[in-house]
């Protein structure tokens, strides 16, 4: 017993001592540590350096790591997260599971394997990897793109299909064998098993919420988190007993926590433990290749991956297109889902023990994969650039007639909640304006509230010369797209030489590119965040308007240059130091209680007692400017001064009956 336990710590030590460099590694050269984990299992396992040969242990570890990983998958999980997807979610990810696994069970079925088998194929090949995806398109800010809200819906579909998928594999393995085999006793067994199924959901459903309520109460954190892993490993083990698998069970005890207003809580809690085993588990997956077979059989596997990858990718790329997206935002998210996802390694052990794929058929899969998920995060970066290329094949749409309806206006590209909130302010102020947007449920809203909406691709020409590139006065780009935006720019900028580009851009990385290739003005969220902060701070402390707007251009300034340490040349310095150096101006609104209310600006002598003079009164929207000393303030009264920082101070304590600030504030 204590030889095993230390062969477990061994293995265990090599895991850690081989991963954590190669994670590492991983991370610096800003790749997804999954795939530094499925390297790691090639290298240390039985067919690589045969670091460890007893996988047992792992393999148990393994399991552990897969339960905690559908848990955390169904506490994420949600049906705003449903709403939110909309069509790319229902429509989207159906049709580009229904398009993948027909085409590769008809595949599979001319190479001869029965079509059961062909069909369970088409499973293993439906799904993408929620977590390469998700971490490279948040590396790279487009999450909010067209593209990216697309592959998140379909993402988050496919991870609600491995559900069905686990249900269907007794199925599966049962009519595998011939269609001599009579499917009634499976389906009685498996309509039992749903059956059992649901009567846990619902039972949990009603219980889970009143005991984390009341553990909650008690204020103790080990025995919350002592209360989650039994729900969670509970109804894993129940789901089992059903004769479903633990992961089932797992998925379903996180989808009925998230529903909980502590399912944040739960996950920050889970987190960690779920990060360790999955790493495990991913590892795992790696030491089942063999090297060997893929040093023999190389240019077959690469030939398969590549197959593979353009089939899931044209496939992605037809249902994006049947939701009328643009083509490049089909192309894109085609390529960033031509991976094989990690729920299909969880899939392709099951189908194993089940008797659906083995031998070479295993192994074929298995280096496949690996090479899909190595492959990824290079195809998400050359993405922009293929479709690029690819638009260019497509002809020009003809020119519309009404190009050129409006003149002086402005195109906003894209109807997020930036675009709205302009729209709106346009609206408001009588500014002609068009949008241009490519998600089809957007523009149907937006046209049922009457807005001028265009459907289009930013990155097309036609497009642009649609919505009146030619003529507009001012384009906004407040989209998350980054290289979409760039090639715009370069476009609307050959449309019109004169006309104002405005673009909002997350990093301040991307300012002096987005600058050369046209842009006139970047708005930086970064930077425009920290200019609301200290904005804040500042009026807080009472510092006068115009100072606090003075600090604001500053920091804007030649496109946030200062902060981000580039330096100017004497001529620019001259211009801040004018800057800084203009007038002080700041008001007060009176309010009832104050001393000033009733008193003439005699009586208060602001200009002999704080240095400040009174330049006008605001009183019913009507200003006074030079106010004689005979004028008497009234409540709701907006005192105009003018005065150094320290006079501005002095004064408004005169008005306010307000303590002035310490003269270090000046």
């Amino acid at each position: 017993m204590h030889d095993q336990e230390i062969t477990i710590l061994r293995e265990l030590i090599i895991l850690l001592a081989v991963s954590l460099p190669i994670t590492f590694l991983f991370h610096k050269i800003r790749l997804p540590a999954l795939v530094g984990f499925l390297i790691t299992g090639v290298l240390i396992g039985p067919h690589g350096q045969a670091f460890i040969t007893e996988t047992r242990v792992v393999k148990r570890l393994a399991e552990i790591g897969v339960v905690l990983l559908l848990f955390t998958v169904g506490l994420e999980f949600s049906l705003a997260d449903i709403l939110r997807s909309g069509r790319s979610f229902f429509i989207g990810g159906g049709l580009q599971i229904s398009l993948t696994v027909v085409a590769v069970a008809s595949i599979a079925f001319l190479f001869g394997y029965p079509v059961p088998q062909g069909v369970f194929f088409g499973f293993l090949a439906a799904l993408s990897s929620t977590a390469v995806v998700l971490k490279m398109y948040t590396d790279r800010a487009e999450l909010d793109t067209a593209h990216g809200r697309l592959a998140t819906g379909i993402l988050l579909f496919q991870d609600m299909a491995v559900v069905p998928f686990m249900l269907l594999l007794p199925l599966l393995a049962q009519t595998s064998g011939g269609p001599d085999i009579a499917a009634g006793p499976v389906l009685l067994s498996l309509g039992k098993a749903v059956i059992g199924l649901l009567a846990v959901f619902f039972a949990a459903r009603m219980a889970v919420p009143f005991l984390l309520h009341q553990v909650i109460r008690l204020r103790n954190r080990e025995i919350f988190f002592l209360l989650v892993v039994l729900l969670c490993l509970g109804t894993a083990w129940i789901t089992n007993a059903l004769g479903l698998s633990l992961a089932l069970g797992a998925f379903l005890a996180g989808l009925i926590i998230s529903e909980s207003e502590y399912s944040h809580r739960i996950v920050a809690d889970i987190l960690p433990f779920r990060d360790y085993f999955a790493s495990i588990f991913f590892i795992s997956i790696g030491m089942l290749l063999q090297v060997g077979y893929f040093a023999e059989h190389w240019l077959f596997l690469i030939g398969l991956t590549t197959a593979l990858a353009m089939t899931k990718t044209a496939l992605m790329a037809g249902a994006a297109l049947l939701l009328r997206y643009p083509l490049r935002s089909a192309i894109l998210a085609g390529l960033a889902l031509a991976q094989v996802g990690e729920f299909s390694f969880l899939l392709a052990q099951q189908g194993q023990l089940a008797g659906l794929i083995g031998g070479e058929a295993f192994q074929a899969f298995i280096n496949t994969s690996i090479l899909t998920l190595l492959a990824t995060p290079f195809i998400i970066q050359a993405a922009p650039w293929f479709a690029d290329r690819m638009g260019l094949l497509l002809p020009a749409s003809p020119a519309q007639p009404e190009t050129c309806s409006l003149k002086g206006h402005t195109i906003i590209a894209g109807y997020g909640l930036n675009g709205r909130n302009l729209a709106r302010t346009l609206k408001a102020t009588a500014i002609p304006y068009t949008v241009l947007e490519v998600n089809v449920d957007t523009i149907r809203s937006a046209r049922e509230e009457g807005e001028p909406i265009i459907y289009g691709d930013i990155t097309r020409e036609d497009v642009l010369e649609r919505a009146g590139a030619s003529c507009a006065r001012i384009i906004v780009f407040a989209i998350s797209d980054f290289a979409a935006t760039r090639a715009a720019i370069r476009i609307v900028r050959t449309l019109n030489p004169h006309i104002f580009i405005l673009v909002r851009t997350r990093y301040a990385a991307e300012v002096d590119e987005l600058l050369s290739f046209g842009a006139d003005q970047v708005i930086t969220e970064e930077f425009e965040t920290s200019i609301e902060i200290f904005s804040r701070v500042l009026h807080q402390y009472r510092v006068p308007g115009n100072i606090i707007a003075n600090q604001i251009r500053l920091v804007r300034f030649e496109g946030y240059k200062m902060l981000r340490g580039i330096s100017l040349d004497q001529e620019k310095i001259g211009r801040i130091a004018a800057l800084l150096a203009a007038a002080t101006v700041d008001n007060v609104q009176l309010e009832q209680a104050h001393p000033a209310v009733g008193r003439t600006l005699r009586e208060i002598d602001i200009r002999n007692k704080a240095g400040a003079s009174v330049i006008a009164i605001v009183r019913d929207g009507s200003a006074m400017t030079n106010p004689g000393p005979d004028v008497a303030l009234q409540a709701d009264d907006i005192v105009v001064l003018l005065g150094s920082h320290a006079e501005l101070d002095r004064a408004t304590a005169l008005l306010t009956n307000r303590e002035p600030d310490a003269p270090a504030a000046e």
